[in-house]
């Protein structure tokens, strides 16, 4: 039986244009929109590190720049901050730029997000390797993308996460189709891009965390443009499952779809009322503001 690699890589596609979000993308990368005081792409970049992740490649495109710039130092800043004793701030601020080894690659077209994850083909090499969606929080006291890498180390094979969507809402979602072997795990045995809710195979959608082989990147090599004329990592995975078995896992945890407008308000709420600081004032304003209507 072939040794099981460790996974130490991962992956971060934020080349998107964020249109749902125009005209404020126009000039802000989605991925930098904030969640009280940290952007959206935080979460996701902590998420990586805590799931014991040591090298990121982020996927950026035109006007991505913010994205760099947050993770890099920021020397004058700091200066001011110890000359002004906040050390606090000054810990916070530093803890960003401590962050492990973070490469940028630019996707010069939005061709999709196969496309995107080919982009990192040279730099992932023959390694499995994560990939984390640069607008989907996952929230857990086990990271999510640990979740998987768990269920890779048992299976060595690829393995994506999944959880139940309204039936009206299948045709946002690569829809799987498989049989559950255990609890929560299932051996898919089809996947479909977006299909209509008549169609679906079931109501269990991909969402934004995977585990792959890195034969991954022979498939997106070979598929054709799909749904919006673009690379579908859906339909990659449809033909990775030729010759590969791929799982999905049900993980544990709530996740927050931020690249829609409901879900981006959610999250800010769900988050500001787990902060000590404002939740009593939150609740008041909420309670007062519900009253009024």
């Amino acid at each position: 039986m072939t040794k099981t690699q460790s996974i130490h890589k991962a992956v971060i596609p934020a080349a998107g244009l964020g249109t749902r979000f125009l005209p404020v993308t126009k000039s802000m990368p989605k991925e930098m929109l904030p969640i009280i005081d940290k952007p959206v792409i935080h979460y996701v970049v902590e998420e990586a590190v805590n799931s014991g992740i040591d090298d990121i490649i982020i996927i950026t495109g035109r006007g991505k720049r913010a994205i760099e710039d947050y993770f890099d130092a920021a020397p004058e800043l700091e200066m001011r901050l110890k000359d002004q004793h906040k050390d606090a701030t000054l810990k916070r601020l530093k803890e960003i730029s401590d962050f492990p080894t973070i490469h940028y690659v630019r996707q010069k077209e939005p061709n999709g997000l196969g496309d995107a994850l080919l982009k990192a083909e040279n730099h992932i090499g023959n390694e499995p390797f994560a990939v984390l969606l640069g607008d989907d929080i996952i929230s857990n006291r086990k990271p999510c993308t640990a979740q998987l890498m768990s269920v890779y180390s048992r299976f060595n094979a690829s393995v994506i996460s999944i959880e139940h969507v309204p039936r009206e809402k299948v045709c946002h979602y690569g829809i799987i189709k498989g049989n559950e072997i255990e609890p929560d795990l299932i051996r898919i045995e089809d996947i479909v891009e977006k299909p209509s809710p008549e169609k679906a195979p079931s109501d269990m959608g991909a969402v934004g965390r995977y585990i792959f082989v890195p034969e991954i990147f022979d498939c997106l090599k070979n598929t054709d443009p799909g749904v919006g004329n673009e690379i579908q990592l859906t339909d990659a995975i449809h033909l990775l499952l030729r010759d590969h078995p791929v799982y999905a896992y049900k993980f544990e945890g709530k996740r927050y779809d931020t690249g829609d407008k409901m879900g981006y308000i959610e999250t800010i709420i769900d988050f500001a009322l787990r902060d000590p600081e404002l939740r009593d004032n939150l609740r008041k304003f909420l309670s007062d503001r519900l009253c009024q209507d």
